[in-house]
């Protein structure tokens, strides 16, 4: 089974993952009002650089929409990417840049996720630029974030290019695609995990198979970005079900960056290419699955697995 992985779009790995500058000396001044304490300078799709009169007091969390883009407007539950420039308010520093990295996903609709960006960025349109003057209990809490040097009571600004966003399916959504013959076959049950039938007396095979079972219309995974998913994995030599992602009520989707060695080869290579929406048979031997050590007590170093996977989302 691929392993499960904290949702990478939360408040604490956000931060987490994102290239840290230090911080200066904290400013003795008047505190200034919070949005107008604020400039932004740069061009569209360039990192901007942005100043702030601090401290900055913010009492209450807000946000101004720089240049408005031409996209469609983002909703309450989308995943959004997008590229961030965070600065402490308290002491104007820039605290954290994911222009030096790349593009970052959020998952609007997750529950850890700041409140200053589930309250200001729906609404807003895709590829606009923004400016959220965040209190702290919007943003880091009571606890603050001592890696990007920001306490408890510092007030955050951030800087927000809207790059993208995403809808997310509940399921596979086109056209169904007749598998090949000597396939595993699968029956999905709803909100349950599927049923996946071995053919009897096969070979597994040697090599990973990719078979789409739905051809989806949406955009094709690529390496490098975030994927959601809803899958159930079995066993070939008996077709026990060992994992499924309906086994999670809490969070029945899977999301891992795709690409990146977060899951077994056999998912990191077999999903990229394939459209969103697709529902995709893995058949995947143990050299792309979890080699000759297997994986806890059902998973065996000799094993074949089997994987019916839903790709729900990319971003």
């Amino acid at each position: 089974m691929p392993r499960r992985l904290t949702t990478i779009l939360s408040a604490a790995t956000l931060a987490g993952a994102l290239v840290l500058t230090g911080c200066g000396e904290e400013k003795a001044a008047t505190p200034s009002s919070s949005l107008s304490a604020v400039q932004v300078t740069g061009a569209a799709e360039k990192e901007p650089t942005v100043k702030v009169d601090a401290p900055v007091k913010i009492t209450r969390t807000e946000s101004k929409v720089l240049s408005e883009g031409t996209g469609a407007a983002i909703a309450k539950d989308d995943l959004v990417t997008l590229q961030a420039v965070l600065v402490n308010g308290n002491d104007g520093k820039v605290a954290t840049s994911t222009w030096k990295t790349g593009t970052v996903g959020l998952d609007l609709g997750a529950k850890d996720l700041f409140a200053s960006f589930k309250s200001q960025i729906p609404g807003k349109k895709v590829g606009s630029r923004i400016v959220i003057a965040s209190t702290p209990a919007d943003a880091y809490g009571d606890t603050g974030n001592q890696s990007l040097g920001i306490a408890k009571d510092d007030p955050v600004v951030f800087v927000l290019d809207l790059v993208g966003a995403s809808k997310v399916l509940k399921e596979a959504q086109g056209s169904a695609v007749p598998p090949k013959a000597g396939l595993p076959t699968v029956t999905m049950n709803a909100g349950k995990p599927a049923t996946i039938t071995v053919p009897k007396g096969a070979k597994a095979p040697t090599k990973t198979v990719v078979q789409p079972l739905v051809a989806g219309t949406g955009p094709k995974v690529a390496k490098g970005q975030t994927v959601r998913v809803s899958y159930t994995g079995a066993l070939w030599r008996n077709g026990e079900v060992f994992d499924s992602s309906a086994s999670h009520p809490d969070q029945p989707y899977f999301e891992f960056p795709i690409g990146q060695g977060q899951v077994i080869k056999g998912w990191d290579t077999g999903l990229v290419g394939q459209p969103v929406g697709s529902r995709v048979l893995l058949v995947i031997p143990p050299a792309d699955g979890y080699g000759a050590q297997g994986s806890g007590d059902k998973i065996k170093g000799t094993d074949t697995l089997v994987f019916v996977v839903d790709i729900l989302a990319a971003y």
